[in-house]
């Protein structure tokens, strides 16, 4: 396995696949070709190959994959064959709709606990969630044996709270927090910025040629044609 070649944009497509694999599965279908999977989700079958080409050789000639065992390869590979605890730190209005999210329900992901500095907070619950003390936080990260935080808190705090996590031990974090955050070498930061994906999307509506992959100036002279 080309471990060091291995890019977070082909685990995202990795993840993509899984989905579409399960869907498939819903519909009762036993094996798949890249073509195939391709087509009916709008993928590329090219990068299907090449992606699962890194991880080892699952197609059978003249059948493509079985779906069921390539489903079960990717989630090995994904590390979804294991539940991952979550801890979200700022019990705030996003860090509140995260703990009561009902997507986690169909994932491998619980949220075990909700963290905040606000002493009125602390001790109520988001349906099952409870909220404890920031102060407490590597005692129930070892309790709950919490691998996954969650940064739910204002920009000036994150840094802080990222140092705080990684002295906890946790390895994968997650930042809301609208500004890049400086981690260890040993941790996996992923940030997601919802500002910078509006501004994305702004873009495009100001400039509606791009949509088409375009960049044609609207109303544009033409040219003389000499006679």
């Amino acid at each position: 396995m080309k471990v060091e070649k291995i890019s977070e944009l082909t685990t995202n497509r990795l993840s993509i696949y899984l989905r579409c694999l399960n869907e498939l599965t819903a519909q009762g279908a036993k094996t798949v070709s890249s073509d195939g999977l391709a087509q009916k989700f709008h993928l590329n079958s090219a990068q299907i190959r090449k992606d699962l080409a890194y991880f080892g050789e699952f197609g059978v000639r003249g059948v493509g994959y079985y779906i069921d065992d390539l489903r079960k390869h990717i989630t090995k590979i994904l590390g979804l064959d294991r539940r991952h605890c979550v801890g979200i730190i700022g019990a705030g209005r996003l860090g509140m709709a995260l703990a009561d999210y009902y997507g986690f329900a169909q994932t491998n992901f619980t949220v075990a606990a909700l963290f905040d500095a606000d002493r009125k907070k602390i001790g109520q619950k988001v349906g099952e969630v409870e909220i404890f003390d920031i102060k407490d936080f590597s005692e129930i990260v070892k309790r709950d044996k919490i691998d996954v935080a969650v940064l739910a808190v204002p920009a000036e705090f994150a840094q802080e709270v990222l140092e705080k996590v990684t002295e906890a031990g946790i390895k994968a974090v997650m930042n809301f927090a609208p500004i890049p955050l400086r981690a260890r070498s040993d941790v996996k930061l992923k940030t997601v910025d919802l500002t910078i994906s509006l501004e994305s999307l702004s873009y495009f509506l100001a400039k509606p040629n791009n949509l088409n992959g375009k960049n044609v100036k609207p109303n544009a002279p033409k040219a003389r044609i000499k006679k």
